[in-house]
């Protein structure tokens, strides 16, 4: 795998309030937060650019909501962001897809000539997906560092209820074989872009 000198690493939604477990419910992998650290510290110290998304819930008692604590990024990322040598971008989103934010994504995307992005972040199955499906369907060569994103638990129609790495895995799938993106671990993704 090839990581281009100017991929951007999409960190998606790598909020507060995702630690509410009351509301969340149970995680999965709990080895994704030291993941997404360790790419962003790779993509800053190589000088290439980092796009951080957060997500402004509309949604009254989200814990992602605009004025909330939560709705804040995790330490780990805020104490990053900033820091890095190329080219920083802050996304805000109401809904699933970063490229549906303020500032628009494809546009910055675009003007910098960036045709590659990795993706990382909170919710697999949700804005990850979401990003990396647009992003396909766009024309981007889409990464996701599967172990640097982490769900939830959640329960559909007819009383299905799927655990958190069953969703997870279900997007996997669903990206990779449906052509919208590679998905790889963050090792990989580490090894190709030092």
């Amino acid at each position: 795998m090839d990581i281009a000198q100017n991929a951007a690493l999409v960190v998606v939604d790598v909020q507060q309030g995702f630690e509410e477990v009351g509301f969340w419910g149970t995680r999965n992998n709990p080895a994704a937060d030291d993941n997404i650290a360790a790419l962003i510290d790779v993509w800053q110290s190589t000088g290439r650019p980092v796009v951080f998304v957060r997500h402004d819930s509309v949604r009254p008692g989200s814990p992602l909501r605009a004025g909330y604590g939560g709705n804040g990024f995790k330490e780990y990322v805020e104490q990053r962001r900033g820091k890095g040598s190329g080219a920083e971008l802050l996304v805000t989103k109401t809904v699933n897809s970063a490229f549906l934010g303020t500032p628009d994504l494809g546009a910055w995307l675009r003007e910098a000539g960036i045709t590659q992005l990795v993706l990382a972040g909170i919710q697999t199955n949700m804005c990850v997906e979401t990003t990396a499906r647009m992003g396909g369907n766009l024309g981007y060569e889409v990464v996701v560092a599967f172990d640097a994103t982490y769900t939830f638990g959640l329960e559909g129609p007819f009383g299905w209820r799927q655990s958190a790495d069953e969703l997870a895995r279900a997007s996997a799938v669903s990206l990779h074989g449906g052509g919208f993106a590679a998905v790889v671990t963050t090792r990989e993704v580490l090894s190709a872009a030092e």
